[in-house]
């Protein structure tokens, strides 16, 4: 009896607060079970809650950081909380989800606050490729936090939500904190999903869990999803041709503010998830495309999520003043990714695919062109002045030498697309002895 009153008290000292709203709203309802729930430090509660459950039938693991202790400030009993989740995560094969608002580290514990963010920043490191990690910042995110955040698969913003390194930031207004807006950050591809509000990120955040994989051993799906009976016509861009492959209201763009002219979303495909990439010929691919393209498609190959790319465009931005920034880097990561991949790979050329564009994308397992598509060394109006004769660039040439598969019909791509994947599902690739790539950075 005396036990049960004293359980009774501890729980009325726990605030009804933001985090646990935000855990609640994440996990379905009733399934929530939490762990170390009475863990302090100093006597006061944790600043971090933590457990696991089912998010839309599946079962994961998530910590929120509790702004009403202490700011949400980090201390080695937070610390240990959350590194027993990515352990438990690991251990059962299921995801993390992350939610981030602390006003950074407890300063009272002096030096082992920074040995607190190290344990975590391992524990998070440990199980990258082996569970999904999705980060949702609703608030602040600081210091050893935003690279934390930063790690993750996949980081969602809430709109107020702010993450930098160090502070205060000078925005080009004038203005405190303006490098730190969610704005910015996805601006900059440190966000991946902007979100208006904190239930508009938990929702976002449980679609990506319905999509991902539960571990690096399991297939990728959500059969309910609709099917799609949408048509594509040659005229479509690439997001619309992706749009009408995929299954009903199951695609999730990722990193829409940063790389103007790549466009990358999460989708299902006969209720299996698949990644897509598309180029946009409007414009060439500059660096900030090639490093959006390579960390996504490096996401899909971990998880073994076949990688559909719908290919047009008029090749890499030549300009001095980028490649002196390091442009060639982030291109060379791109061809590097692509080549590394094991996962399966299928490539649609739907318009144009000149010179070292068409060479990075290149190692697709099956690749299609559509009719009209122009492939060649390089633009055939840039060889007429170059070689004083015109390249036969069309999709039937390049079919001739086996530079891809098949020449479509746009109306047939769906059906092209889905029977590639399907006959690359049981894809092995015994990858040579070695640590892992010595990926360009």
């Amino acid at each position: 009896m005396a036990l049960s009153k004293t359980l009774a008290e501890m729980e009325q000292n726990v605030p009804d607060s933001d985090a646990r709203k935000r855990i609640a709203a994440l996990f379905d309802e009733d399934s929530f079970r939490e762990l170390d729930k009475f863990m302090s430090a100093d006597g006061e509660l944790s600043s971090v809650v933590a457990g696991f459950g089912n998010i839309l039938g599946r079962t994961a693991y998530a910590y929120a950081q509790d702004v009403s202790v202490k700011g949400g400030a980090v201390n080695k009993s937070a610390a240990m909380k959350i590194k027993k989740i990515y352990e438990l995560a690991a251990k059962n094969g299921a995801p993390v989800v992350a939610i981030f608002d602390s006003k950074g580290g407890d300063i009272n514990e002096g030096m082992a606050v920074l040995s607190a963010y190290g344990d975590i920043i391992k524990a998070s490191a440990e199980i990258s490729g082996v569970v999904p990690q999705v980060a949702v910042v609703c608030g602040v995110c600081a210091g050893a936090a935003a690279m934390l955040a930063s790690m993750a698969d996949i980081t969602v913003m809430t709109e107020k939500a702010e993450l930098f390194m160090t502070a205060p930031f000078n925005a080009p207004d004038g203005k405190l904190g303006g490098a730190g807006t969610a704005a910015n950050a996805a601006k900059a591809g440190v966000c991946d999903i902007l979100a208006k509000d904190d239930d508009d990120a938990i929702a976002k955040a449980k679609k990506l869990v319905a999509v991902l994989p539960s571990n690096n051993i399991s297939l990728a799906g959500n059969d309910e999803f609709e099917e799609n009976d949408a048509e594509i016509a040659a005229s479509m861009k690439g997001a619309d041709v992706i749009a009408a492959i995929a299954d009903k209201n199951s695609v999730v763009e990722l990193g829409a503010e940063f790389g103007a002219a790549a466009y990358t979303a999460l989708a299902s495909v006969n209720w299996a998830t698949v990644a897509f990439v598309a180029t946009d010929k409007a414009e060439k691919l500059t660096a900030a495309d090639s490093a959006k393209i390579a960390r996504f498609v490096q996401l899909a190959d971990v998880f073994s999520i076949p990688v559909v790319t719908v290919l047009d465009t008029k090749g890499f931005e030549p300009s001095s003043a980028a490649e002196l920034q390091g442009s060639v880097r982030d291109f060379a990561k791109l061809a590097q990714v692509y080549a590394s991949a094991t996962t399966t790979k299928v490539n649609l050329i739907k318009g144009e695919a000149y010179g070292a564009a068409f060479a990075a994308f290149d190692s697709a397992d099956i690749s299609y062109a559509w009719e009209n598509a122009s492939i060649a060394p390089m633009a055939p109006e840039a060889a007429k002045v170059f070689m004083g004769e015109e390249l036969d660039a069309s999709a039937f040439n390049a079919a001739a030498l086996g530079m891809v598969e098949g020449v479509i019909y746009a109306e047939d791509t769906k059906e092209a697309i889905a029977s590639a994947i399907e006959l690359c599902s049981s894809k092995r690739v015994a990858a040579p002895s070695r640590k892992h790539a010595n990926f360009v950075f």
